[in-house]
């Protein structure tokens, strides 16, 4: 009985395998053997290079809005707990937009932020 190779199914296997290397350098991009190997390494580093993705991004946002609330009198620590107090639910990405795009409504947040930091320090001393 002649061996069965199962050649179609192995081709395509390669030719997915070559391809998703492709621009790799020297054998990584045309030997299947090494592809192989690299493509699978470049998986994993994509898949945690993703969640650090959104780490440094988030990073990002905050320093934007702590430049931008620190010349109106806040922290970036005391503006979060302005919003907290003042029950303003806005995410670090919107705001990090409105700090950059439009200055006027960042500072009217601030104002509101502000406002419920003097109420809660108010109702702290009574």
């Amino acid at each position: 009985m002649p061996r069965a190779t199962n050649s179609p199914a192995s081709r395509q296997r390669r030719k997915r395998v070559l391809k998703q290397a492709k621009g790799f350098r020297g054998f990584r991009s045309t030997h299947f053997r090494y592809a192989k190997d690299a493509v699978r390494k470049a998986m994993q580093y994509a898949f945690a290079h993703r969640r650090l993705r959104r780490r440094s991004f988030r990073t990002l946002w905050i320093q934007r809005i702590n430049a931008a609330c620190r010349p109106l009198g806040l922290s970036y620590s005391r503006l979060t707990e302005g919003l907290k107090a003042a029950h303003i639910e806005i995410d670090r990405k919107v705001l990090s937009d409105l700090a950059i795009r439009d200055a006027a409504a960042f500072a009217s947040i601030v104002t509101k932020a502000k406002a419920a930091l003097e109420q809660k320090a108010q109702a702290a001393k009574s």
